[in-house]
This record gives C-alpha cells, structure tokens and sequence, in this order.
C-alpha cells in the first residue's frame, strides 16, 4: 500500500464542519498529488455514493469512498477532526475520515489492498494509534501496515501479506473454487474454509451434532463493493469468534467473488445475507435459517445476527427454495418493516428504471428519422426491401424502424424487471410473456403494469410450496416458468386483458382530447410534479406518465405535449440554480458556486441532479421556487402547443421539437421565475459568505435534508 497514501495525503488537523468540505479537502490533496484529473467531477462521484447510504460507522469513523473515472489510481487519503463531523453514524459524529478513490477500472490487487485498509478499521488498537498518532508521516505509515499500533516497525511485504490473509485464505487455497462460473480469484476475497467445516457432509439445516461448533456462512456486499463489503466481513468473523462459532464469509466486493465450497454450505447450520445489491447466486442457500439484512448491520451488530440465525435454527425456520419473501433485489433496498405501498412502489420503479433505457433510445432514433426523412416516414417501406445509401431517407427510415424495433421491448421490458422486483430471475420469463401478451391483446402499457404484478405474485407463490429436494434442482429452469407463464397467460388472454385494453383506450383518448385550460393545468401540474423531489418518486410519476404516451409507433399530438412540458419542467431547477448563483453569487457560498457552473450544463441535458445539492442545502426555499418555476414552464409548454418525440435530450434535441422558439421562451420563462424567487428568498437571510452558510442560519436544515431526502434523489435524477 505503499503508493495508496503518504504523508501528503495525511491532514491531522481537519478544520472541515460537514462531510461535504471534509470530502473536499481530502479531495484537493489528490489532485494536488496528481492522484485526481477532475476535481469536481470527483467530488459528484463522492456525493453520488454518499447519497446511496452514509459512509459513518460506529467508533468515530466516516470512509466516504467511490470509483470514479476521474481517478488515476488507486488513493487513500486520511483527516482527523478534532471538532467531528457528521457521516450518519448512529453513534454520532466521526473524528477519523478516510476518503478512498478507485479509478473506474481498478485493478484486482489494489482493490484488494484497500479492503484490507476496511477491514483494519475494525481494530480498535489501529484506531486509537491513529488517534494518537503526532505527524502525518507516522500515520501513512500505520495505514500502510509499515507500522503496528504498538510502533513497532515491519517489512511492507509482511504488511501486504498480513493484509492478504486478513481477507481471507491464499490464492492457493482458493484455487479450487476459482472454476465455478464467474468466479474471480482474488486474494482478498478468498474464503477460507475451516477444517471441520470441509469435511462435514451434512445438509439442510439441522442443529450442529455432538461437540462441534455452530456454523454459519455469511455473504457480504455494498453497492461499491470497497469498504462496507470487508468490514461486514471482519466484524461478523470476530463477533464469530467470540461467541465460539464457525463462520465463512464470501464477499462480493468489487474485486470480484471467490464461491464458498459447496461442501461448506451444505455443512452449514444457517446462513446470513448482509447486502445492499443483490446477493449472486443466491438459491444456493436455499432451505437453511437465514438472516436478510442490510450490510451495516453486520457492521453495527453482528452478534445480534448470530444470535436471530441460531434461534432461527432452534425452531426449524428455513428458507424456500427461491428467494425468500423480502429479500429480492429491488425490496433489499429497503428495510424489513416498510409497507406494502412502498414495496409496491419499489417494484414498479425497478420496471420503470429498466425500461427508461429502451425509451430513450428508441425515441430518440424515431426522433431523428423524423428530422432526416421528413413526417411521412412512418410509411416508408421497410429499409430491407428498399435501402439507397445515398438517400437521406433511406437513412431517416433506418433510424425510425430501428427506434420502432426498440420501442417494441417497452411493455416486455416493464413487466419483466417489474416481476424480476418482486421474485428475483425465475419473475423474468412469465413477467416477459405476459408483457407481450399486453402488446398483442392491446392493453399497452397498463398491461404491462398489470402483467408485471401478477407475474411476480404467480412466482412468489410458486416458490412458497413445499418442494422434495429431489426436485429442487429443476424449479428454477422448468418447473416455474412452465406453470407461472400458463398462469399469467391465461389471466392475460382471458380474464383481465380485455378490460385493460379499455382502460387504456379511454386513458389515451382523454389525453388526446385535452385542449385549451385543461391542456394548461395539466401542464402546470407535471411542471410541480417534475420539480418536486427532483428526480424522485413524485418526479417519476410525471416522467413515466409521459413516455407512457409516446411510448408508441404513432403518438398522438397530445401525447408529445405532454413529453415536451415534462421535459421543459425538469429542465428549469438546475439552470435556475446556475444563473442565481451567476448573477447573485454572495448569497451562495464557495460550493455552491461551483456547484452552479456544472448546473448549466445539467439543466441544458435536462438532469435534475444539478439542482439537488442546492435544495438539500436549502430545502425550504430551493424547492418550492423551483415549483413555481416548473409550473409556469410546463403551462406555457402546453398553451403554445411545443411538441415533442424524443424522451430526453434537453437542448440537443431542440431542433426535433414542434414550435422550438416559444418552447425556449416557456423554458426561460420558468428559469427567470425560480431564480427571482430564489433570490428574494434567499437575499431575506443574508449573504452566505464565501465558505459557510449565512449568518444566522438554520445550518442543521442542510444535513437533514442531504442525508434523509437527497439518497433516493439522486439516484432516480440519473435515470432522468
């Protein structure tokens, strides 16, 4: 570790007071050391991961980290803060911050260097010489492993070595599972396989026999797959050993995975699931006593999870053969006691998050074959029949038929990963079925919802039956999708289908009849929608509801309408947020300014993200300015009649919008109203100086609001 942090990198005296400028400043030393090419485009990187989950772990420690293609290569950089700063630690505030950056394509042995760092951060003894330590030299030299906590000095190979074998068995030892199908052997993510462990044969789940030791596996995962993922692992495997029991952890890190021993699972007594993405492989723990939680969990409390799989066990609680209840990718994201309504939610979103994809590209092909080959090239031969390279609509019908072929995966799309939500793969194939059942009785896009749903209901109820292990092997790949497609296919073809179709008939046909007030106050009401939460569930809704309508080969007027206001709504926060910081900037401080230039370029490509910061910061005022600013937009939109095909694009896409002139003057409209009433709002305060918050203000808003609202923001802005 060596080239990961050095003295340079090293700041004992953090003068930060928020995680922001603590990331910031750690961040400046890497750019400085040459370490970061883009500083800004870093710290997005950084702020993106920190609203996935916080990065503060019980004992003071706060481990922002994210890979990033702005990073050259691997670095560690290291503050202590005397004062404290927030990370959403539940013990409080955190007085050693490590800021680890990953270049996008890191490669396995660095990786594995930094876990091994995650993993140390788990030893009080290492902390407190941290603590302690006096000079930034002493303390690279720690992190390093050049240095133990007592000050002794070692070798960096045994350091290296001593890292390696933290995580796990030698690459050797491992080798016999690196042939299992995608497997990656890499040292740090090994696992070790105890020797009782190896040679018991025992399966299901029943209680340890005689004297031997309960046995558990465990797999661990973040969504980086650097930090969270190893120090679940080390705190679970010491919590093991102190309570006398047998535990191998799998960790799913970045660096790829090393498959425990089949044998291991099989020998296993129960079985804990730590993760916040989707747990690979997941059916080969199938009928034990499970535990499915969240990886800070692991990390907060893993003797609380060694001690609920043991009861588990003591009762004869296993697992179906499947996922189990609660546990699919989608609901993992959550927590075990959340409703059915936000459930239902999740699982449409994760539809809707899959098909955006094919929305965009298929509307934006369609788009330009409509700008290449003029209006009437929806009736263009087919391009296999009739192709000339030379004409310009040839190649416009090109891209309309392609874009159409796209467009064709919608309605299979959403109903697929909208089972795939609730019961994991085996969803896939009747959720993909009865979405093409929908295009072909006609019921579109609300049959896809509808399909979707019961495809996932039809698997989870499948999966609750009392299977013979016999039979087990053959669930997954004949059985489930055999009977749950006849089940959704019935239901689609004959019971509900027909009455769908009406439904979005009539739903189509009120939308196309919308003119004059009606059109306006629809436009209004998306505008407020799109602003809303900037990119989360609210905003969702408006933007689904429009691609739903253009989601077609032949989208009526109204329909591109609505796409156009939509579009132009969500544009308005983040370029309003960029021209106030541009033409009051004192009311803003340093960040935000900075923040205001990447604004301009994120508001023209209609991202919400660039104005999130600004409204986590300042909620009570950002917010509803920008609704008044999306509401007229979207009103103006709709009242000059701008229409559009595409389903993304912002600015680019100008050129494709019917009425393109009034469409800018509605945009600029909605832009001039927010950042007036941002101004006002704002100039009520004071100015914000140029590093911190106005004086006066209420500076505990700003983390509140980050850390609680800003996490599902930002990641749905990015869909947007």
């Amino acid at each position: 570790m060596s080239d990961t942090i050095t003295a340079d990198l090293v700041d004992l005296d953090l003068s930060a007071d928020t995680k922001e400028a603590a990331a910031r400043a750690l961040a400046e030393r890497m750019a400085a050391q040459g370490r970061v090419t883009d500083l800004e485009g870093f710290l997005a990187d950084v702020a993106a991961r920190e609203a996935q989950m916080p990065t503060g772990l019980d004992g003071g420690i706060g481990i922002p980290h994210c890979r990033s293609a702005h990073v050259t290569e691997p670095t560690l950089a290291f503050g202590r803060s005397a004062a404290g700063i927030d990370f959403g630690a539940p013990d409080g505030p955190a007085d050693l911050i490590f800021l680890i950056a990953a270049p996008a394509g890191a490669d396995d042995a660095h990786l594995t260097l930094l876990s091994a760092l995650a993993r140390r951060l788990m030893n009080t003894e290492f902390t407190d010489a941290l603590r302690a330590a006096t000079d930034a030299e002493h303390a690279a030299a720690l992190i390093r492993g050049e240095e133990t906590a007592s000050g002794d000095a070692t070798s960096e190979g045994a350091a290296d070595e001593g890292a390696a074998s933290d995580g796990g068995a030698s690459e050797g030892a491992a080798s016999g599972n690196a042939a299992d199908e995608g497997a990656v052997t890499v040292p740090d993510d090994s696992v070790a396989v105890p020797a009782a462990a190896s040679a018991g044969t025992a399966t299901g789940s029943a209680a340890p026999a005689g004297d031997r030791p309960f046995r558990i596996v465990a797999v661990t995962s973040c969504p980086t797959g650097i930090a969270h993922t190893y120090m679940a692992a080390e705190s679970l495997e010491t919590a093991g050993r102190e309570a006398g029991v047998e535990i191998v952890v799998e960790t799913q890190g970045s660096a790829g995975f090393t498959r425990l021993d089949p044998a291991v699972i099989a020998a296993a007594d129960g079985v804990i699931l730590a993760h916040d993405v989707p747990v690979r492989d997941k059916q080969r723990f199938a009928g034990k006593p499970t535990v499915d939680t969240g990886v800070k969990a692991a990390i907060n409390r893993p003797a609380d999870l060694i001690g609920e799989v043991r009861d588990k066990a003591a009762r004869g609680e296993t697992t179906a053969a499947g996922p189990a209840d609660g546990a699919t990718p989608v609901e993992r994201a959550g927590t075990d006691d959340e409703g059915y309504g936000t459930r239902l939610r999740r699982w449409l979103m994760s539809g809707v998050s899959y098909m955006v994809p094919f929305v965009a590209a298929g509307g934006l092909l369609i788009a330009l074959g409509f700008a290449i080959g003029g209006y009437e090239i929806n009736e263009a031969p087919s391009v296999m029949d009739h192709f000339v390279w030379t004409q310009a609509a040839s190649w416009g019908a090109l891209l309309f038929q392609t874009g159409g072929v796209a467009f064709g995966f919608l309605v299979p799309v959403l109903a697929g990963y909208i089972a795939y939500g609730m019961a994991d793969r085996p969803g896939l194939v009747p959720g993909f079925v009865g979405g093409a059942i929908s295009l072909t009785v006609n019921a579109g896009f609300l049959g896809g919802l509808a399909a979707g749903l019961i495809a996932g209901g039809v698997v989870l109820a499948i999966q609750k039956v009392n299977i013979p292990a016999a039979l087990r092997g053959i669930m997954p790949v004949v059985v489930i999708p055999l009977i749950s497609s006849a089940v959704v296919g019935f239901l689609m073809f004959v019971v509900i289908g027909k009455p769908i179709a009406e439904a979005q008939k009539g739903m189509t046909d009120w939308l196309n009849g919308l003119t004059g007030a009606n059109a306006v106050l629809l436009g209004a009401l998306l505008g407020l929608m799109m602003c809303f939460d900037l990119g989360g569930p609210v905003n969702k809704v408006a933007y689904t509801f429009a691609t739903a309508g253009i989601a077609v080969a032949n989208p009526g007027d109204s329909a591109m309408k609505v796409m156009a206001a939509v579009m132009a709504a969500g544009m308005v926060p983040p370029l309003a947020m960029a021209l106030a910081t541009t033409v009051r900037g004192r009311l803003f401080n340093r960040a935000e300014r900075e923040n205001g230039k990447a604004a301009w370029v994120l508001g023209a490509s209609f991202i919400s993200e660039g104005a999130i910061p600004f409204a986590a910061a300042d909620p009570l005022r950002v917010i509803p300015a920008s609704m008044a600013g999306g509401a007229v937009t979207g009103a103006l939109s709709m009242a000059f009649g701008a229409t559009l095909r595409a389903p993304h694009g912002g600015i680019f896409v100008v050129p494709l919008i019917g009425n393109p002139l009034l469409y800018l003057v509605a945009i600029a409209a909605g832009v001039g109203v927010t950042t007036a009433l941002v101004i006002v709002l704002k100039g009520l305060r004071g100015a914000a100086g140029p590093d911190g918050p106005a004086p006066g203000e209420d500076t505990a808003l700003a983390p509140a609001a980050g850390g609680a609202g800003t996490r599902k923001e930002t990641v749905a802005a990015r869909t947007v």
